[in-house]
């Protein structure tokens, strides 16, 4: 019998390139690796050059397609560098995963942040998804497929102490996408952001305590913290054929709950 939806389509991503910032580790690396699994060619870029071409050489060995480099996402040249580096090495870019990030994990006391804090928080976390997105669409127009996939935050959407900043740039990033969708909608490109709950990271691992993640359980209805492999999976929904038709939302991927420091 023939298939009434070739599933297998809907998440094929042959012949696709995709671009990842911050995929040296932990959502990043997850990010990477499922893309080339669903068959894209991965840039992996970092800010540490060795564990982007740790992640690269891994998909590699594996049988993908990947290449690495390294990439300041504060440097304003080295966001032009990365993509042209992707068009020079894969063809073009169709993928954009803007996951590099920095911030909150509660330390964010009001009264020990300084100005240059917020800049460098917004910087990273909002102007840099911005700039990039400027930069891949037109390649994503030329190619005929665009998928931009923003990593957000709960905290984008939670109210905590010592958070405003990281929380407060993790909101824009999901307002700011939602407004980009208009624009970059008739030049055939999607944008959608990915909103991680409490993740198994190295980054949850510094702030992470039996007593704070008995409490976060208790508010998850599926009883259990997230996995990498949990956001990976959002993430290709999005970059994926299978949501062609979305743009413009924010996922949370939480377990059905919320995860808070406090």
């Amino acid at each position: 019998m023939d298939k009434l939806i070739d599933v297998d389509k809907l998440f094929d991503l042959t012949g696709k390139v995709a671009v990842v910032t911050g995929g040296g580790d932990g959502i990043g690396k997850g990010a990477c690796e499922i893309l080339a699994s669903a068959g894209a060619s991965v840039i992996v870029s970092d800010i540490n050059g060795e564990k982007a071409a740790a992640v690269a050489d891994g998909i590699n060995a594996s049988g993908g397609k990947a290449a690495s480099i390294v990439c300041n996402v504060l440097d304003d040249d080295d966001l032009e560098r990365l993509i042209d580096f992707a068009v020079e090495t894969f063809g073009t870019v169709n993928v954009l995963v803007n996951n590099a990030g920095l911030g909150g994990g509660g330390r964010e006391n009001p009264y020990k942040i300084d100005r240059q804090y917020v800049e460098r928080i917004y910087s990273i976390n909002v102007i840099a998804p911005w700039r990039l997105a400027l930069l891949a669409a037109p390649h994503m127009k030329q190619s005929g497929y665009g998928s931009i996939v923003n990593v957000t935050s709960m905290s984008s959407i939670n109210a905590d102490p010592n958070m405003a900043i990281y929380g407060s740039s993790k909101a824009a990033l999901n307002h700011m996408s939602a407004n980009l969708a208009h624009d970059y909608g008739p030049m055939g490109i999607r944008i959608n952001c990915v909103g991680p709950g409490a993740t198994h990271t190295a980054a949850l691992a510094t702030v992470l305590t039996p007593e704070i993640e008995a409490r976060m359980l208790a508010r998850t209805p599926i009883h259990r913290l997230g996995k990498v492999s949990d956001i990976a999976g959002a993430i290709l929904f999005f970059a994926a054929p299978v949501s062609a038709w979305i743009s413009g939302q924010t996922l949370m991927v939480n377990g059905g709950g919320v995860q808070t420091l406090d």
